[in-house]
């Protein structure tokens, strides 16, 4: 198992930009496949953004596609999720995910190693 810690989230404007990291604990960190879901009130968490161990792939929810990137650093253990033109509804608490065997995405929400989440809030 992997320790997962997130940072970075807060309050900010429409339009505004935010990155989240999240910082995993062990050595093996760059055989995971690492994700992004994010949970707003009274709803399901969902999928959000993974990167593969390599980083040679990435994939995307459709609501966050073009506006969200995705990225880590092997070295620094260390997974990133920059978030540019935010809008209201991206408000939620965001959760780092890492899946030693799939990669993370709407179907794969029970397994894996789990973060304790940041919350992130887009004012109107």
């Amino acid at each position: 198992q992997v320790r997962l810690i997130e940072s970075g989230g807060g309050l900010v404007q429409a339009g505004g930009s935010l990155r989240l990291s999240c910082a995993a604990s062990g050595r093996t960190f760059r055989h995971y496949n690492m994700g992004w879901f994010r949970q707003a009130p009274g709803k399901e968490r969902e999928f959000v953004a993974a990167i593969t161990w390599s980083g040679g792939s990435t994939y995307y929810a459709d609501s966050v596609k073009g506006r969200f990137t995705i990225s880590r650093d092997n070295a620094k253990n260390t997974v990133y999720l920059q978030m540019n033109s935010l809008k209201p509804e991206d408000t939620a608490v965001y959760y780092c995910n890492a899946n030693l065997v799939q990669v993370p995405g709407s179907t794969t929400q029970g397994s894996g190693s789990w973060g304790q989440g940041t919350q992130v809030t887009v004012s109107s």
